[in-house]
């Protein structure tokens, strides 16, 4: 049936239905008919056809009320048996219309209850009233296996129907979750975006405030530069937090975005470290390699949020940096030294959503972690990430520091 004819009957259920009644009593009235034509003793004819046009007529309420219409045509049913009819498909089609209705529509268990009782109805007129008592199959097994087949092909359509409904709501759970996990995995890259941003530079403004107040009376002029330097620091925090918290709105595709900061930017972040006090040392193990956006991204990120955790808790004002280029991976190494009465202290440490932030980006491009006090003192942060293949960048030699 074309896409045409489909929606003409969609578009009218009540026609259709008027039209498949009136079809089924086409069949069932010639039905009636034809079995009497066949039988040597005919029985009467008209309340035969009565009883067949009330069976049909009840087939109409069987979608609201599937019980009373099983049991209204399967009194009707038996009571063209009592007449002397043989029970045919044909004389039984709204007994069977009525089975399938109630298989598709009520419990397994109310359906083959209905469906016993319909058989034990068929046998009985069968045995003791049917005109046919030469032939059980056609008098009693014909019609109780046409009730039975009826049943079972109304539970099949039933456990798909429900099977299928089983399967969309599992699938609109899944996808559901699948968004909710997204959502979920968005805030945390949000937050730990803004952590990283607020954190490193208030740390940094911080220590220049600091060391500004401490060298205003012996050195002003010391002082005045590094309070001069502060524009700069918190310029550089508001642009990442417009670039972060930009991404958030709906109009997205105007706004300006910066490019994510990578590995290329350490010079910039050495020499912010610098204005707030802290001397970073940069060197470099093997070819620099060209690194992936995010891998570029999860790089920077953990490199300054070690920098700032040093700033904050490093009992020195130094710190080194190295990279290390595999053929497969990249480690990023960042140390500094810790007074000896505070090794302890950096070992009970726990934690906080630095080390936390700095292990989720590592692990969430394949890499490892690790954050600790080293042995000969000091503390250390150490990270493995995969290396995609790319190829040598040009920039810097085999060994050459980009930044000291």
């Amino acid at each position: 049936m074309s896409t045409k004819w489909l929606s003409r009957v969609s578009a009218r259920p009540q026609a259709v239905e008027t039209a498949a009644l009136f079809l089924l009593a086409v069949l069932t009235v010639p039905g009636v008919v034809l079995t009497r034509a066949l039988i040597s003793e005919p029985p009467a004819l008209w309340p035969g056809i009565s009883l067949a046009l009330v069976a049909c007529t009840s087939v109409r309420w069987r979608d609201v009320r599937p019980l009373p219409v099983f049991a209204v045509t399967l009194l009707c049913t038996m009571g063209q048996g009592l007449l002397g009819y043989l029970l045919t498909p044909l004389l039984m089609g709204p007994l069977l219309i009525a089975q399938y209705a109630v298989s598709v529509r009520t419990t397994r268990r109310t359906t083959w209850n209905c469906a016993l009782a319909g058989a034990v109805g068929m046998i009985g007129t069968g045995l003791f009233f049917s005109a046919f008592h030469g032939s059980l199959i056609l008098a009693v097994v014909n019609p109780a296996a046409w009730v039975l087949l009826s049943a079972a092909f109304g539970s099949y359509v039933r456990v798909r129907r429900e099977y299928g409904a089983a399967h969309a709501e599992h699938a609109a759970r899944e996808r559901e979750e699948e968004a909710r996990h997204r959502v979920f995995q968005e805030r945390m890259r949000i937050a730990r975006e803004l952590h990283d941003v607020v954190a490193h530079h208030l740390t940094l403004a911080d220590a220049q405030a600091g060391t500004a107040a401490h060298l205003a009376r012996t050195h002003p002029e010391q002082a005045l530069d590094i309070i001069g330097k502060l524009p700069e620091a918190t310029a550089a925090a508001l642009r990442e937090l417009k670039a972060t918290v930009g991404l958030l709105r709906e109009d997205t595709d105007t706004t300006d975005l910066t490019p994510a900061p990578g590995l290329g930017q350490l010079p910039d972040l050495v020499d912010a470290c610098a204005a707030g006090g802290l001397e970073v040392t940069i060197g470099v193990d093997g070819r620099p390699r060209q690194l992936t956006p995010v891998l570029d991204l999860t790089a920077y990120r953990i490199i300054q949020e070690a920098l700032t955790n040093v700033s904050k808790h490093g009992a020195t004002r130094t710190a080194r940096v190295r990279l290390s280029y595999e053929r497969l991976w990249l480690t990023l190494t960042v140390t500094n030294d810790t007074a000896l009465d505070q090794r302890s202290a950096a070992a009970r440490s726990p934690g906080g959503f630095g080390l936390l932030s700095m292990r989720e980006r590592a692990v969430s491009v394949g890499g490892t972690f690790h954050a600790g006090p080293r042995p000969q003192g000091g503390f250390e942060v150490a990270c493995t990430l995969p290396l995609d293949g790319g190829e040598d960048s040009p920039d810097h030699g085999p060994n050459e520091s980009p930044a000291t």
